[in-house]
């Protein structure tokens, strides 16, 4: 670790720069909720705030202002702060291409592969990108909210570590610990992190929250009551539990079931071993006409209107699992009966007749056949195609906008028959001849209303009602803030904030 980094970072929270970090007891306790309902608390009351992550394992990312790549829980609570997602904002991601390894994206850019060990060797790098993007933003903002990843208390990454206490350690900040309650458990998950911490990561804990409780507060209460009496640290606050709450996931699969109308179009993506950007179906899932059905390794593909192929962080791995499920047959059967399908980044490549990895970025180096539903092959390139835009979709001339993740290059005859015009002179993506199979680069491609209602009327679904998914997700944010000022102590967490 730079010691010239960690002085310049605790040289600027002498100066006033207040740095909070939101840790939690558990993967999926609510740091990411808790993190974006703070953002925007602060956020309406004019206080300068940025989001932080110092690094984040997922295959949900985002493109940023300045071209590169960052978790997607990130890039939602950069709008919770009003801002344009950044780098600076998860300066280290890892987005897993097997059991064991995982790219390495440092400032926005993937620069190696490594197997688990060796990033654990490669973590003091990883650490001088995290403080130089923790610098950065502490210059520019009031308030730096920062999300830990898992647990503070895995005592075998413990070592070296840079995404929990190891770099509030670095930064001198102090740390809420958010606990989900709905799990079973809640006292012991927050009693037994604590005791596995050192005494100086101890105290810098300044209190618990609660996350997702059912029912009357005043059965809970003596059990706060012996949480603040035993550890000596106030009870910040408890969240209730919703069940019509929807931000995007870090890297879960949200399945919970919302009643629809009647008629609906029914669409299915089979869930990849390494699927990547499934929020792109987040409008989808929340779409009152559209019944999205994701299907599980080892489960047939039900009847549909719409068969997507979802994003793959290993496309040539996914395509042999695609075929090990059976699911190409089902492709195959739902083509012959007249339905659509369409493939979103690795489920474009699988589209067409070949897909090749001479570099063996996503594994061995070799080739694979593809689906043969389309006349054109993809090469995966060294450096990844990073970028948002906008343009015009074929169909109906509906307005798009979106952003590209890949390191695959598409050529052939069927992409003289693009899906999409886009505004900077390019095309992207391919129709086929007779309508029934689309496919495109593009992510996020669901969230611009236009596009989403025409891509649906091309599925088949009739009299299409518009949802406006950014206002939805505006909607969440705010519901956010307005619980952080119903239930926690915002006295305590102006404080915490330095305000």
């Amino acid at each position: 670790m730079s010691s010239l980094l960690v002085q310049g970072a605790t040289t600027l929270l002498a100066q006033g720069a207040t740095t909070l970090m939101v840790q939690g007891t558990t993967s999926d306790a609510g740091k990411s909720t808790l993190v974006a309902a703070l953002c925007r608390w602060l956020h309406r009351q004019g206080v300068s705030v940025a989001p932080f992550k110092p690094q984040n394992m997922a295959l949900n990312s985002a493109v940023t202002v300045d071209g590169g790549e960052i978790g997607r829980a990130q890039a939602v609570q950069a709008q919770a702060c009003g801002l344009a997602a950044h780098t600076d904002m998860n300066p280290v991601l890892l987005k897993p291409n097997s059991d064991t390894g995982a790219q390495v994206i440092i400032h926005g850019r993937a620069v190696t592969s490594m197997e688990a060990a060796q990033y654990h060797n490669y973590k003091k790098v990883a650490m001088q990108a995290v403080l130089a993007s923790h610098q950065r933003l502490s210059e520019a903002y009031q308030v730096v909210m920062v999300e830990g990843a898992g647990s503070p208390a895995e005592i075998n990454l413990r070592a070296g570590d840079i995404a929990n206490m190891g770099f509030a350690e670095a930064v001198d900040c102090p740390v809420i610990l958010i606990a989900d309650i709905d799990r079973g458990g809640v006292f012991a998950h927050l009693v037994g992190t604590l005791e596995l911490l050192s005494e100086s990561e101890q105290a810098r804990v300044q209190g618990f929250v609660i996350n997702r409780f059912r029912g009357a507060l005043s059965l809970l209460q003596p059990g706060l009551d012996w949480l603040e009496q035993r550890t000596g640290k106030p009870v910040l606050g408890v969240l209730p539990y919703l069940t019509d709450l929807h931000l995007e996931a870090e890297d879960a699969i949200d399945t919970r079931q919302i009643t629809k109308a009647e008629q609906v179009l029914k669409v299915v993506v089979p869930v990849l071993p390494r699927i990547s950007n499934h929020t792109d179906f987040d409008p989808l899932r929340l779409h009152p006409q559209v019944d999205l059905h994701f299907v599980a390794p080892g489960q047939a593909i039900p009847a549909a209107d719409l068969i997507i192929l979802p994003g793959s962080k290993s496309t040539r791995g996914d395509l042999a699992a695609l075929r090990k499920h059976g699911w190409e047959t089902a492709v195959q059967k739902h083509l012959r009966y007249g339905g659509k399908v369409l493939g979103i980044c690795g489920g474009l490549q699988m589209l067409g007749n070949r897909l090749h990895d001479p570099l063996g970025l996503e594994g061995a180096a070799g080739s694979s056949s593809g689906l043969g539903l389309l006349e054109f092959e993809t090469v995966l390139a060294e450096h990844k195609q990073l970028r948002n835009v906008q343009g015009r979709l074929r169909l109906e001339d509906a307005p798009i906008s979106g952003y590209e993740i890949h390191a695959g290059v598409s050529s052939g005859p069927a992409l003289e028959r693009p899906a999409v015009q886009l505004d900077d002179g390019r095309c992207d993506g391919v129709q086929s001849a007779d309508g029934q199979i689309l496919g495109t680069y593009l992510h996020g491609l669901f969230e611009s209303p236009e596009a989403c209602s025409a891509l649906l009327r091309w599925a088949g679904l009739q009299d299409v009602q518009q949802v406006d998914y950014h206002a939805l997700r505006e909607r969440d944010l705010e519901r956010l803030a307005d619980l952080v000022e119903q239930h926690l102590d915002t006295a305590k967490l102006r404080g915490l904030c330095g305000l």
